[in-house]
C-alpha cells in the first residue's frame, strides 16, 4: 500500500498551483510518499492519483456545529478522582459546572466532559457511576445557557447514550468502539458525531511495553479500519473525527513521530484531533515533574498540531493556548476574528 503525506506550509508565498489542506489554513505542493520497506520520496502534489487529491483538500464538513477552517479548542473537564492532571479538583458537580463556564468563557468551542480516568493503570469504573458522574454535569451546563459543543468522553454506549440525552452534541470514544460492540450502533441510531481515537492495549497494559512496526503507518491502518467499520454501522465519513491516540500505548518516540507525520492522517479524509496537554512525554522532554505545570510545553505540541493541520486541539489550559493560537495564527498571516494587530 502507498500511503501520501501532504507536506504542510503556511507560507504567504504560495506557489500558483499549491493546493489548499482539508480546506483550512495550509496549504502543500508536495507529498511525502511512503511504503512499507520503502525510503520515503517526495512527490509533487499534481501528480497525486485523483481519489487521494480529493481527500487530502476537499474542505471537512461542520462538525458538531462547528466549521473547521480554522483550528477549534476542546477544553478538558475531568469529572474523576484520579485523573494524571486534575483528578479530584471536578469531581463536585457544582465544581465541574463552574469549570465548564470558566472553559467556554476562556474561548474553549467544545467541552469534552469524562468521567472515567484512562490514564496508564487507571481502574474500571462502572456504568452507573460513570453515567452519574456525568449526565447531571452536561445538563446542568446546558440547562445553565451553556450553548458550546459538549463531547462525552466515554467507552462505553449507555454512558454515552445518557451523555446525548442529556445535551452532549457528540461522543469521543478512546477506544474506537473496541471496548463496547454497542457503541457504533448506539452513535449511528442517536445520528451522533463521534471521535474515533487509536490506542494500543487497555489503561492498564498500554504502557507496558507497546511494539509497532511502524507507528505512523500502523495507526492510519488502524484509523482507516475504524473509520470503515463506523461508516458501515451507519455513520457518515463526515461526522467523524480521528484521533491518533498520543500517549496511548506509546512511548516518547513513537509520540513524536505521530506529531510529525500528523498530516498524513489528513489523508482519512476525517478532521484530525491532537490531543497532548500536560502528557507524560511533554514532562520527560521539559524537565517538569508536575503535570500541572506543563503548560509551556503543551501549548508548544499544540501549535506544531496546528501547523500540520489538527483542526481541533484537546487542552487543559484553554485560554493559555487561544492566545498562543491567536498569535500564532496572525505572525503567519491569519488574524483571528475579533483579534487586532
Amino acid at each position: 500500500m502507498t500511503y501520501y503525506r501532504p507536506i504542510p506550509m503556511h507560507d504567504a508565498a504560495r506557489p500558483a498551483d499549491a493546493l489548499t489542506l482539508a480546506g483550512g489554513w495550509l496549504w502543500f505542493s508536495f507529498v511525502e510518499v511512503l511504503e512499507r520497506g520503502a525510503a520515503p520520496r517526495l512527490m509533487p502534489a499534481r501528480d497525486l492519483p485523483e481519489v487521494v487529491r480529493q481527500r487530502l483538500t476537499t474542505p471537512r464538513a461542520a462538525f458538531a456545529g462547528l466549521t473547521l477552517d480554522r483550528p477549534r479548542l476542546m477544553g478538558i473537564l475531568n469529572v474523576t478522582p484520579d485523573s494524571f492532571s486534575d483528578g479530584g479538583q471536578f469531581l463536585a458537580p457544582e465544581a465541574a459546572v463552574a469549570q465548564g463556564r470558566m472553559m467556554a468563557g476562556a474561548g474553549a468551542e467544545i467541552i469534552d466532559v469524562g468521567g472515567e480516568s484512562t490514564r496508564p493503570g487507571a481502574a474500571e469504573v462502572a456504568v452507573a457511576e460513570e453515567t452519574a458522574r456525568t449526565a447531571p454535569v452536561i445538563a446542568a451546563l446546558r440547562a445553565g445557557g451553556i450553548d458550546t459543543a459538549i463531547s462525552i468522553d466515554t467507552r462505553k454506549a449507555a454512558v454515552a447514550r445518557a451523555a446525548l440525552a442529556a445535551g452532549a452534541s457528540f461522543v469521543n470514544d478512546v477506544s474506537a468502539f473496541t471496548y463496547d460492540a454497542a457503541m457504533a450502533a448506539t452513535v449511528a441510531g442517536a445520528q451522533a458525531p463521534v471521535c474515533l481515537m487509536h490506542a494500543q492495549g487497555t489503561p492498564q497494559t498500554m504502557q507496558a511495553d507497546p511494539q509497532y512496526e511502524d507507528v505512523l503507518l500502523d495507526v492510519y491502518d488502524f484509523l482507516a479500519a475504524k473509520v470503515a467499520e463506523a461508516e458501515a454501522a451507519g455513520i457518515p465519513r463526515d461526522r467523524i473525527m480521528v484521533d491518533p491516540g498520543i500517549g496511548f500505548g506509546k512511548t516518547l518516540d513513537h509520540n513524536l513521530t505521530l506529531i510529525r507525520g500528523l498530516s498524513l492522517f489528513h489523508g482519512l479524509g476525517c478532521p484530525i484531533l491532537l490531543g497532548v496537554s500536560r502528557k507524560k512525554f511533554i514532562g520527560t522532554l521539559g524537565g517538569e515533574a508536575d503535570a500541572a505545570r506543563r503548560a509551556p510545553g503543551s501549548v508548544a505540541v499544540a501549535l506544531a498540531g496546528v501547523a500540520q493541520g489538527a483542526q481541533v486541539l484537546r487542552v487543559h489550559d484553554v485560554w493559555e493556548t487561544r492566545q498562543a493560537m491567536t498569535l500564532w495564527r496572525s505572525v503567519t498571516g491569519e488574524i483571528l476574528e475579533g483579534a487586532r494587530a
